[in-house]
């Protein structure tokens, strides 16, 4: 027989996995987008800073960010609305979106 104990042990790990990402901190979160923009835009990690602009400092374009706003939907399990990719200009804007959204 299961105690409530267990079953509601078994469903934060179920929750911890299913929902691998929730529970990521900030520094996590950006140190994963860091491997990302770095393999996807061919840019030193150095240069991938909270305050770098994605475009400006980066020098991403347009597919460069649908591409990588795909591989961010897929990495943190997280949807990226159309409109509000219009908002988002940094490395740390996209941090803020997965935290908030993770």
């Amino acid at each position: 027989m299961v105690s409530a104990g267990d079953a509601a042990l078994r469903r934060r790990v179920q929750h911890q996995i299913i929902g691998g990402r929730k529970n990521m901190a900030k520094e996590e979160i950006f140190d994963k987008l860091k491997e990302l923009v770095v393999d996807q835009l061919g840019v030193e990690e150095d240069e991938v800073t909270m305050e770098a602009s994605m475009q400006d400092d980066l020098g991403a374009d347009s597919l460069d960010l649908v591409d990588l706003v795909m591989s961010v939907e897929e990495e943190f399990g997280v949807k990226v609305a159309d409109e509000d990719l219009e908002n988002i200009k940094t490395v740390g804007d996209i941090v803020n979106y997965i935290e908030d959204r993770a």
